[in-house]
């Protein structure tokens, strides 16, 4: 990439972010709504700030500062999400190896994929209660099965001349899924990890409805709940930047282990 091209690349995100920023203000200082539900730019970042110092003897929001409440929830999304990862990639493996156990599974998985994580949070609080246990299995739950369905699909792709190359070679089954199957569902995977995160983090403010606090989730819904819209909408953005970083990470991450992709 060249020096225009590179200058370029971060021109364009700047540029709307700006543009962004001056379309709000334009939008706040219209007054065809008031502050309290469009609140200005400037507002949001005195917001910002209280929640992440010492103001006036208070410490950031509800006695814990914006980075520690994001901390909380990336701890939960972490255990959630990643648990939902990892059974999502077993299950994809087993479905897509095993004929009668994607018949048997694969509607169940499908069933769980078209489910809101509204409809199910209130019942994991009657089975395990209001304290984290809802929270990541709801997480978990939102996560797997995007995972699940993108493996399986990735395994069921695999060229069949490639496992029976394997398998004339001597491979057992075990050795055909680790050398054959594995690799070549891999980039297919790693696209449902990234949409399997993105789907936790679109449920995390479900996930913090009960209890939620600490929690970036459970800051938000606690600031709708007194019209405080400057700190949602802080805790919004910080949802939103971080999920950018860990996605770009993801990406990272992909083009590090399958540096083929895309390539021809």
């Amino acid at each position: 990439m060249d020096a225009r091209s590179r200058a370029r690349h971060v021109a364009l995100p700047v540029g709307s972010l700006l543009l962004f920023l001056a379309g709000w203000q334009l939008l706040a200082a219209s007054g065809t709504w008031s502050e309290t539900l469009v609140p200005p730019p400037a507002k949001v970042w005195d917001a910002f700030v209280d929640v992440s110092t010492t103001h006036d003897g208070v410490r950031g929001y509800n006695g814990t500062y914006l980075v520690e409440h994001l901390g909380v929830s990336l701890r939960r999304i972490a255990l959630g999400a990643g648990a939902g990862i990892v059974l999502g990639v077993l299950f994809g493996l087993l479905m897509g190896t095993v004929g009668w156990l994607r018949s048997l599974f694969e509607p169940w998985v499908t069933f769980l994929r078209t489910l809101p994580p509204l409809a199910y949070f209130s019942l994991l609080v009657i089975w395990l209660g209001i304290n984290e246990e809802p929270k990541i299995t709801l997480l978990a739950v939102a996560a797997f099965p995007p995972v699940a369905v993108s493996t399986t699909t990735a395994v069921a792709a695999v060229p069949q001349g490639l496992v029976e190359a394997a398998r004339a070679l001597g491979g057992s089954r075990w050795d055909v899924v680790r050398d054959v199957v594995v690799p070549s569902a891999l980039p297919e995977t790693l696209t449902g990890i990234r949409l399997a995160v993105g789907v936790a983090y679109s449920s995390l403010v479900a996930a913090e409805l009960v209890n939620g606090l600490p929690g970036i989730g459970g800051m938000v819904k606690d600031a709708a709940n007194y019209n405080n819209t400057p700190v949602v909408f802080v805790g919004i953005i910080a949802i939103g930047v971080s999920g950018l970083l860990l996605d770009g990470l993801l990406i990272r991450l992909e083009r590090a282990v399958v540096p083929w992709r895309g390539r021809t």
